[in-house]
């Protein structure tokens, strides 16, 4: 009776705590880079998965199978040599389900850090995404306005977001759209993203990043192009301009709520020249002078 109830309570707990918990945002995509890393996350959770039970079952057969036996105590069981099959399958399934996951990642890779699929003949829309402490930064130079601390974007549009920061390195996170990115202060990172569904999401910084790092969150919001364009326009008609004096009060250490402006610090603050991947043309130049270089010394 006592065990009954035990177990009925354990029960009643899990329920209980699995009844409070909120849907993982990277299994609820809303993009396709999200959709592949759900994907996979689904693949390896069922390998795994697989590998698990196989594991369970082998025991349990294995427990009631060679289970002590009422043979002699001084019995012993005659020499037998490794079996070559056996042997094949203990290393082999293992190799295989690695170096199965390891092509898979390295194929996704590829593809979550090139354009969205589908969108590869649209011209993207360019975000400047840049932290300080303890808040994020939104510059669009194409419609010449900055958010502080939310992010509209259209959908069925590719996104490039150009990450930096003024700060100490941040990781940039939109879930339910793709994977992090780190921000730095010295050199630009480039993300690719893209919305297929209108509605709101949630983005934050992934990095431990001081004492207000809790709270660095903005929010996101996907709509039409036509309500994108509309609420361009309204801010142009509504917001105050970003001056430079403005900007530098906006970096102070801190949490802010949600901002909106005419223009862009880029104006007066650009984003640093140095990409975190630099084109095979840039390196060749690189390699060039350097050659030059050598060559004169």
């Amino acid at each position: 009776m006592k065990l009954k109830g035990a177990f009925l309570m354990v029960i009643m707990t899990i329920a209980t705590i699995l009844s409070g918990c909120e849907p993982l945002l990277v299994l609820d995509p809303k993009g396709p880079q999200a959709e592949r890393q759900a994907q996979d996350i689904m693949l390896s959770i069922g390998i795994m998965s697989f590998i698990v039970i196989a594991v369970f079952v082998a025991l349990i057969i294995i427990l009631f199978k060679y289970r002590a036996s009422k043979q002699s105590p001084d019995y012993e069981p005659p020499e037998i040599e490794g079996h070559p099959w056996l042997e094949a399958i203990l290393f082999g399934i293992p190799i295989l389900i690695v170096a199965y996951l390891s092509f898979v990642s390295v194929q996704s890779n590829y593809i979550v850090e090139a354009t969205p699929q589908k969108y590869e003949d649209q011209e993207p829309l360019v975000i400047y995404a840049s932290s300080s402490n303890w808040k994020w930064h939104f510059s669009y130079p194409e419609q010449d306005i900055e958010t502080v601390n939310y992010l509209y974007i259209p959908e069925d549009r590719p996104l490039e977001f150009k990450l930096y920061s003024f700060g100490p390195i941040t990781s940039f996170w939109i879930p339910q759209l793709g994977g992090q990115k780190y921000a730095m202060a010295d050199m630009v990172t480039t993300l690719h993203l893209a919305a297929d569904h209108p509605g709101e999401m949630v983005g934050r910084n992934a990095n431990f990043s001081g004492k207000g790092f809790a709270e660095n969150t903005f929010n996101v919001t996907a709509m039409t192009q036509a309500d994108f364009d509309e609420w361009v326009e309204e801010v142009h008609e509504t917001a105050e301009p970003l001056t430079e004096g403005k900007f530098e009060e906006l970096l102070e250490p801190g949490h802010l709520g949600q901002m909106t402006f005419k223009g862009t610090h880029l104006e007066f603050s650009p984003a640093p020249e140095h990409d975190h991947a630099p084109s095979a043309k840039e390196d060749e130049e690189h390699f060039t002078d350097d050659s030059s270089d050598h060559s004169n010394h």
